[in-house]
């Protein structure tokens, strides 16, 4: 395959991908041509092949968690990039809307959902080759599998989150769910300093998270919110992140946290939608806040990378298993499989 032609990944439908071929356009002044090495399944990507998200188009030519090397650039482009470099990729802005001009890129009002000329939509992440602005690439350290920098899209929303959560060290922070995003949470608020208790009943997650050193209460085995109460003198957390979308997680995080000035991060989305009962009193009362996060900005991205290239935050227990790009059917098959953690495409 020449650089000018690129194999990829494409749902066609729920429960049905692809592999198609197109060519590449020309590369522009500001841009880079990146060689993929390897684009990890998100649940945004398994959510819509199981048929769970079915709001999003079709023909997706989806995956956005990727990380490639850099085969050559544009002669205005701004950054120390080499040919050879490894690089994983942020999300695209205009750099001019208000949103990114407050440094909101993630908000970026020029960046839509349509379709390409030959009518694909998505980031092409599960592609041989593609052809990105060199401002939303990133460096990556090469000691990371190709696998392990394509973490840095979804450690940049945990990023998000801690930063508005505002947590602080020496503080104590339950994550809700062992699954891989509960992990790469608790990992990055334990680098920040903080107390990271994580709760999970599969007793398979409960002993990867034991073994990257994290305090883990089993909760099919004791009541949670009770072990909560006692590993915290009574007191309570100072936050509590929900990691998983269920009704249960919902409940618990309110018994979980402190009497006063607690918080909640609600990171994890669910289908169908969770539901959240509570009397608003109680919320008022007690100085409550109730903290939604979605998506990261451009800063995110590079503490993400920092973490990530430091080995702060190792991932590589959470590549599950790897498929060829000829496999994406089963390696689809693959992620959506209960408790599964990542599953990567290598391109």
């Amino acid at each position: 395959m020449s650089e000018n032609q690129t194999k990829f990944g494409v749902l066609i439908k729920a429960g049905l991908a692809e592999v198609h071929q197109r060519e590449l356009p020309e590369i522009g002044d500001n841009q880079v041509l990146v060689k993929h090495e390897a684009c990890n399944i998100c649940t945004t990507d398994y959510g819509q092949w199981m048929g769970l998200r079915e709001h999003q188009p079709y023909p997706m030519a989806g995956g956005h968690e990727f990380a490639g090397i850099v085969v050559k650039k544009g002669p205005k482009v701004v950054g120390d990039f080499e040919a050879g470099d490894r690089v994983a990729v942020a999300y695209s802005f205009c750099g001019e809307c208000d949103p990114c001009r407050h440094a909101l890129t993630s908000e970026c009002t020029q960046v839509t959902n349509e379709p390409t000329e030959d009518g694909y939509y998505g980031a092409f992440g599960f592609s041989e080759y593609s052809i990105r602005d060199g401002r939303v690439l990133i460096k990556m350290n090469k000691e990371l599998s190709a696998s392990e920098a394509s973490f840095l899209e979804p450690l940049a929303t945990v990023v998000k989150g801690l930063d508005k959560l505002r947590i602080k060290p020496l503080e104590t922070i339950i994550v809700i769910g062992a699954g891989t995003m509960g992990l790469v949470n608790a990992q990055a608020a334990k680098a920040y300093g903080s107390r990271v208790i994580v709760t999970e009943v599969m007793p398979e997650k409960i002993e990867v998270a034991e073994s990257m050193g994290l305090e883990v209460i089993n909760a099919g085995d004791c009541n949670p919110v009770e072990k909560v109460k006692e590993l915290t003198d009574g007191k309570g957390a100072d936050a509590v992140i929900i990691a998983v979308g269920a009704n249960i997680a919902n409940k618990q995080a309110f018994e979980m946290v402190k009497k006063y000035d607690a918080r909640i991060l609600y990171f994890a989305a669910g289908y169908p939608a969770p539901e959240l009962k509570v009397d608003s009193n109680f919320i008022h009362y007690r100085k409550m806040e109730l903290v939604g996060t979605y998506g990261a900005d451009m800063k995110d991205f590079f503490t993400a990378a920092n973490l990530l290239n430091k080995k702060m935050v190792d991932v590589s227990k959470l590549v599950q298993c790897t498929f060829p790009l000829s496999e994406i059917q089963e390696a689809y098959k693959a992620a959506s499989t209960p408790g599964s953690y990542r599953v990567s495409v290598i391109l």
